[in-house]
């Protein structure tokens, strides 16, 4: 049975799940999704919760949690890819989302892959409470959301319970290997790219995607895929939403990173900005990240001091706090950069895009 909170999508023998949030209330909505052919009602949170936790233990198949302050997608991506496997859509990674994956697990599934994400203290373990991971993999400790955690100890505690709470352990990156509280943890090994093969090619350019590569290889070859069916299925591997989306307009080359941002993987795109071929000019289009606290600025000024060091011809910033950092043009609203912009590049040019998802900033690619 499939499961859905969107009226819209139900389809006859699936289940509707009414849920009530901060606009629409999903109850109003029951009559509708009756009408459509639903044949079970799962009624608020609590419920939907419970019975996932329930169906999972009844899956035969390999839970694998990922988590990390960036990259977590892309791994998943990655692992699902390797594995050949049902897992999170998208960015589905909360305590809603999360339900709903396990809900949505074929019952036949030998392995599902859930993303999990937290921006409050507490989170984590409440996934896990759900999903009761078998193997964890922590991406990265960097700083997105600091704001509600105070320090990145604090963050690498949040993130790290997903691997104490993993039956059989797991795997972590370079960035938490910087911390007591991640490599204490009993079965938990850290993986960087160099365990890669090294003829193992990444599809995405940057140092930070092949070692999240190497993170989901690592649990895909633990889990008895060969090296020939991981090179085999990674030709198949593709990125969801606007996620280092390449698209060409006006002869330019747009790379499309909006979908979100904090300072860990602006830094990483510049990076990766930086490797990709170019006739013309790069540009480096930044707009501002949410939830840094008061250390927004002082991040924001890290990331934009990162682009000038890299040398880049053009950077422009984007937002309040984007346009208080040292770079080559600022605009404080996005519409005002979209009416210049045109002129601003030229074919042979590539050009990052790269904010997080409230910003809009994939907006400038829409005439």
């Amino acid at each position: 049975m499939k499961y859905t909170f969107d009226s819209r999508a139900v389809k006859p023998g699936m289940a509707f799940v009414a849920l009530k949030g901060e606009k629409v209330d999903g109850h109003d909505f029951i009559d509708q999704a009756k009408a459509a052919g639903a044949v079970k009602i799962v009624d608020g949170l609590e419920a939907l919760q419970r019975e996932a936790r329930q169906y999972r233990r009844s899956l035969k198949a390999k839970v694998i949690g990922v988590t990390g302050s960036a990259g977590k997608t892309t791994t998943k991506e990655f692992l699902k890819t390797f594995l050949g496997c049902y897992g999170t859509e998208g960015n589905f990674n909360n305590h809603i989302g999360l339900p709903m994956t396990l809900l949505n697990c074929p019952e036949d599934a030998e392995f599902v892959v859930v993303e999990m994400g937290t921006n409050h203290p507490g989170e984590i373990a409440t996934l896990c409470d759900i999903a009761e991971p078998d193997l964890g993999v922590l991406v990265s400790v960097g700083t997105a959301h600091i704001e509600f955690f105070g320090t990145r100890e604090g963050i690498a505690a949040e993130k790290g319970e997903l691997l104490r709470r993993a039956k059989e352990g797991g795997v972590y990156g370079p960035s938490a290997a910087a911390f007591e509280n991640i490599i204490s943890i009993r079965g938990a090994k850290a993986v960087t790219a160099a365990d890669l093969p090294a003829d193992l090619v990444c599809p995405l350019p940057g140092a930070h995607n092949r070692a999240n590569m190497a993170l989901a290889y690592a649990i895909a070859r633990s889990l008895g895929v060969t090296d020939e069916l991981c090179r085999e299925r990674l030709q198949l591997f593709q990125l969801p939403g606007a996620r280092w989306r390449r698209t060409e307009k006006w002869g330019v080359t747009f790379i499309d990173d909006t979908y979100n941002a904090n300072p860990d993987s602006m830094i990483a795109a510049l990076d990766a900005l930086m490797t990709v071929p170019c006739t013309g000019k790069r540009v480096a289009v930044l707009g501002d990240m949410f939830e840094l606290g008061e250390k927004s600025l002082e991040l924001h000024q890290k990331v934009f001091a990162h682009a000038m060091k890299l040398g880049i011809p053009l950077v422009i910033g984007v937002g309040e706090m984007s346009s208080q950092c040292l770079c080559h043009l600022v605009y404080k609203k996005l519409e005002v950069l979209k009416k210049k912009f045109r002129v601003d590049v030229s074919a042979g040019d590539v050009v990052l895009l790269k904010a997080s998802h409230g910003m809009q900033l994939g907006n400038l690619l829409i005439d």
